[in-house]
């Protein structure tokens, strides 16, 4: 038994409208927003939107997943042998998502020193493909799902982290203050006379959501109560089983709210080059 991105669609355009838009089981189990879109988010991924046992619930998660984390901590989750998955919540369409102190990644590397322990050691593994899931919720509604790779979104590490080092390397050249090594930015020790008081310089990344990144080649439909994008890389796209696939291909022939492009996007490295994606697409009216 497995689980990844395209069963996770399957389940969700199998759901009821009023399970997608209310995030729950007819039984208010998700109702409250930051956490109800998680606990839907994982239960997409489980198949058990309508699983009322909570029991069997957490029995597939167990099955399926090798880590659930906390806010605090990135990732969100991390599928056995699969994706990682960071989920993020947003209250208009064009709002940008704030990342806090760990900038974003198009891969999740195992020697991040941002991860828990329990991430780190949860299976053996060393770098995971990273899945941004991002829900517009409005007065307990669930308007939007973007699904995006971060290899179709983030830049490389590189990028973030010569930011990062440039940063602390200046606030390091400050004369007559105490640094202490921390992971976040710096640390200046006995600000005051006293010597009681510590300031904490931290990084508070944010990124612009994928409607509005990739506005060159998706626009939700303003008249839908629901929108889902999912844009996948041709690469990892033929990862995915032909059983997967073709079982994704053949809902397009059958609903006419469903379909699959294909598209050419950015590389997030250097966005003269183009790469080809699938561009795959729900809505409810």
């Amino acid at each position: 038994m497995e689980t990844n991105l395209i069963k996770a669609i399957l389940h969700l355009i199998k759901l009821p409208t009023i399970q997608i838009l209310e995030m729950n089981d007819g039984k208010n189990r998700v109702n409250n927003q930051g956490k109800g879109l998680e606990e839907f988010i994982i239960d997409l991924f489980c198949g058990t939107v309508n699983e009322s046992n909570e029991l069997i619930r957490l029995e597939k998660r167990n099955e399926l997943f090798s880590y659930i984390g906390n806010q605090n901590n990135p990732p969100d989750a991390m599928i056995c042998a699969g994706d990682a998955i960071e989920i993020k919540k947003i209250e208009t369409v064009g709002a940008s998502i704030a990342l806090n102190s760990s900038y974003p990644k198009a891969k999740l590397s195992s020697k991040s020193p941002m991860l828990a322990k329990s991430c780190i050691s949860c299976e053996e593994w060393v770098e995971k493909d990273m899945i941004y899931v991002i829900g517009q919720i409005d007065k307990h509604s669930l308007k939007s799902l973007c699904f995006v790779y971060g290899a179709d979104y983030a830049a490389s590490l590189e990028t973030y982290e010569r930011i990062k080092l440039k940063i602390k390397q200046g606030i390091l050249t400050i004369e007559g203050v105490e640094f202490s090594e921390t992971k976040e930015l710096g640390r200046v020790n006995k600000v005051d006379p006293l010597g009681i008081t510590n300031l904490r310089i931290r990084g508070m990344w944010q990124i612009d959501n994928p409607i509005k990144v990739f506005n060159y080649i998706y626009k939700p439909k303003e008249t839908s109560s629901f929108n889902l994008m999912v844009l996948i890389n041709n690469d990892k796209y033929l990862k995915f089983s032909e059983e997967d696939r073709n079982e994704l291909e053949k809902c397009e022939k059958n609903l006419k709210n469903f379909m699959i492009e294909d598209v050419r996007i950015k590389c997030p490295d250097n966005p003269a080059q183009l790469k080809d994606a699938k561009l795959i697409t729900f809505f409810l009216k």
